[in-house]
């Protein structure tokens, strides 16, 4: 192919198509460099057209996401049954033909386990809470417990991309990129997608977190989530270089979007346009990110509230503050990673340090966004990709003994906008085995947690390789009306 001969073989039609293109794109690109121009008529980038589909309970979405998979078992759903039996074989009828991992599949004991600490009812619900959650008890009525939740996934990969994307496989877009996709943003000044990562006190290190898990996949890059680092520099190479003034760089900008708006006239990529938004977001971000971070004006009886990590630039509780300070900001979809569940080996001491970390922080968020008037607007998902099993992996009683992956049921918890409070849905059988009633899939709360913003998931698609795609896939699912006020 000779790249000369075929331009000037398709000049006249491309003419036509970039002369119209040129008009438009002067207009966006006027409105990225000088947006005042278009503010008052439209405070904020709006998403979809038609988007929300209805009225929405929530305006924004937090995701507390425990990474490595948390115990159910021990933390959120106790049964006498697992008291009664403990060490003694899980009987075959419970256990059936479901597929393990490797790490269990040659065992040829598989005893029970009953919870490591006991717990109490808490709320006027009267929810079972492990005694490893003192403060996330006493936000019992304010949130509600899925027990029901199962996954296809035994393993971490397959698991927490799931959870996160809708597909067990690599390449589809995240929750947030599909919400900030739909809805837009609400604060021209921050990205309307942002994620966080810790690391816990658990297992350490644990199960790597990647990036992907807050990508747009196969919608444009633009959708994408911002990963916020501890330190001086949140966002890399967000900063001037030394000797570059701010004047400097906004003249630099407008000659590069000048330039990259001619090469999108020609080429008709829409990565281009997103290139030039990306630019404009960043020297934006330049003044708003030094102000999200610096906690130094918060009251001492917040920051005390939060715990004692608080002050620890990337410990989850230091993420959950940042998390109020951008909701506040109105911040579309936040997501925290706390990592560190993954408790194969000696959970008998990994556990409650890994709930130590995460309690407090936990619970002063959602007492934060409740004094603060923002609990109704805002959507709070507390989750993990899977659960434990009640039996142990390795000897029972040593004191390297633990729980390995179980994804026929485990627990999370929901709060905020849209959400029945002080309630839980579902149950499992008497060895928090399999689920008795009201199975919820991933799917399932993928559906809900969109309902909450007002999108009906049947109706929320991107066209990509031929097919209408879906955070919800291709099978059947539902949203969960019982626990929606």
């Amino acid at each position: 192919m000779n790249p000369l001969k075929e331009h000037l073989d398709n000049l006249t039609r491309r003419s036509f198509f970039s002369d119209v293109s040129r008009g438009i794109g002067s207009i966006a690109l006027g409105s990225l460099l000088h947006p005042e121009i278009l503010r008052a008529a439209n405070e904020t980038r709006i998403g979809l057209p038609g988007f929300p589909h209805f009225a929405p309970k929530a305006k924004r979405v937090l995701c507390l996401f425990q990474s490595g998979g948390l115990s159910h078992v021990d933390l959120f759903d106790d049964k006498p049954t697992l008291h009664q039996h403990a060490g003694k074989e899980l009987p075959p009828s419970i256990k059936g033909t479901q597929r393990l991992t490797g790490m269990t599949s040659s065992q040829t004991a598989y005893p029970v386990v009953p919870p490591l600490k006991d717990g109490k009812r808490c709320g006027k619900h009267g929810t079972w809470i492990s005694n490893l959650l003192p403060h996330i008890q006493s936000i019992a009525d304010d949130i509600c417990i899925v027990k029901s939740l199962h996954t296809e996934a035994i393993n971490h990969d397959p698991g927490i991309t799931f959870m996160n994307t809708g597909n067990q496989l690599p390449g589809y877009a995240s929750m947030g990129a599909w919400v900030s996709y739909g809805l837009g943003t609400q604060n021209e000044n921050l990205p309307a997608f942002i994620a966080m990562v810790s690391q816990g006190t658990g297992k350490n290190p644990d199960q790597p977190i990647f990036s992907r898990l807050w990508g747009s996949g196969f919608l444009p890059s633009s959708y994408q989530g911002v990963g916020l680092r501890p330190g001086v520099n949140p966002v890399l190479y967000l900063q001037n270089p030394p000797g570059v003034e701010r004047e400097q760089r906004r003249a630099l900008l407008d000659d590069l979007a000048r330039l990259n708006q001619l090469c999108a006239d020609e080429l008709g990529d829409p990565e281009t346009l997103t290139r030039i938004k990306a630019y404009e977001m960043a020297y934006r971000m330049q003044t708003s990110v030094p102000d999200l971070t610096d906690i130094s004006k918060e009251p001492n009886a917040t920051l005390e509230a939060y715990g004692p990590e608080v002050r620890k630039p990337g410990s989850y509780a230091a993420n959950c503050l940042l998390a109020r300070r951008l909701l506040e900001r109105n911040t579309r979809f936040v997501q925290l990673f706390h990592r560190g569940w993954d408790q194969h080996i000696a959970i008998s001491r990994q556990l409650p340090n890994q709930c130590h970390d995460i309690d407090q922080p936990t619970a002063a968020l959602i007492k934060d966004l409740k004094e603060r008037g923002m609990l109704d607007d805002t959507l709070v998902i507390f989750a993990t990709e899977f659960g434990r099993t009640v039996f142990s992996q390795g000897k029972l009683g040593d004191p390297g003994m633990g729980r390995d992956h179980h994804g026929r049921c485990f627990s999370i918890w929901l709060a905020g906008g849209g959400i029945k409070p002080g309630t839980e849905y579902g149950a499992t059988d008497d060895f928090c085995y399999n689920i008795a009633e009201n199975p919820v899939h991933i799917r399932d709360l993928h559906a809900t947690i969109l309902h909450c913003l007002g999108i009906d998931h049947t109706r929320f698609t991107h066209k990509f390789r031929g097919l209408n795609i879906r955070l919800t896939g291709v099978e059947e699912s539902h949203v969960v009306k019982d626990i929606l006020v």
